[in-house]
């Protein structure tokens, strides 16, 4: 594989958890950048720290990486390259796949950690 570009984002973001039939709060849409991901079992919902919503439970601190694509849907093993480095580093992730290319979110106070451990893996790390 091709050596791959990350960019880190400066935003901090949280993760919260709502019951799978609560309603979307209008301010998530009003972000630059969110991800709403719903099942039959939860509501998951990204959006930047600052953000206040009345969820079950919110997880802050997270810092995010995008891999520069776009990514074709026949390039694999991307997200595995990046997770199993920083599985190996012992960094836990939450990743989130678009259409167009896939970002990985690792707690703040692990990022210098993260970057350290991706760049001797031959990643190149960008700022967005």
């Amino acid at each position: 594989m091709a050596r791959m570009t990350l960019a880190v984002h400066s935003q901090v973001y949280s993760i919260h958890s709502f019951s799978p039939d609560a309603p979307i709060a209008p301010v998530i849409f009003q972000q630059e950048m969110f991800f709403v991901g719903k099942t039959k079992d939860e509501l998951s919902v990204v959006v930047p720290t600052h953000v206040t919503l009345d969820s079950i439970e919110e997880e802050r601190g997270w810092r995010c990486f995008e891999v520069i694509g776009p990514l074709g849907f026949s390039m694999t093993g991307i997200l595995s390259s990046v997770s199993g480095t920083l599985a190996d580093a012992e960094i836990s992730i939450f990743a989130i796949s678009t259409f167009d290319t896939d970002y990985i979110l690792v707690k703040k106070d692990k990022l210098a950690k993260a970057i350290t451990a991706l760049k001797k893996n031959n990643f190149i790390i960008t700022e967005y």
